[in-house]
């Protein structure tokens, strides 16, 4: 085990990671990819909590491992949140501002959507509570009467 001030992390981002937290990295104006990994880690950990079946497979498969691996290791809470008990939730669990815990959402949900496509992220929205399309960058859906 070196004690290298300098080692890279426990475990090496791989390409597909990186491309991610680069797309997060921009979308955030995060200042470094470590910003960026921090608020992926803890948004998709969180939709972890949230999400359940065959979408929560799905998106496992569109994400790249290492996130796939955030999403999955979580145990779906017996009562989803809504978008902003979400949020709220998120910011307690990693002591920051609500403003701050809301803008990483959606960097990290554009970035998901983006991997997941329309279709699958319009299942996974129909599927959460009301609230989370507006984290996800698109207009609220309505039901149809």
């Amino acid at each position: 085990m070196s004690s290298d001030r300098h080692a890279p992390p426990q475990q090496p981002y791989g390409t597909a990671y990186k491309q991610m937290l680069e797309k997060v990295r921009y979308e955030g104006a995060y200042p470094t990819r470590e910003r960026a990994d921090e608020a992926v880690r803890l948004v998709l950990a969180g939709l972890g909590r949230q999400l359940t079946g065959d979408e929560r497979v799905e998106l496992a498969g569109c994400l790249p491992p290492q996130a796939a691996r955030v999403l999955t290791a979580q145990i779906p809470a017996p009562q989803p949140l809504t978008g902003w008990a979400f949020v709220k939730d998120l910011a307690a669990r990693s002591d920051a501002s609500l403003a701050t815990t809301r803008w990483d959402t959606g960097s990290v949900f554009s970035a998901v959507a983006a991997y997941a496509g329309p279709d699958l992220t319009t299942r996974i929205l129909q599927q959460l509570p009301t609230g989370y399309a507006l984290l996800f960058g698109r207009a609220e859906l309505i039901p149809a009467a």
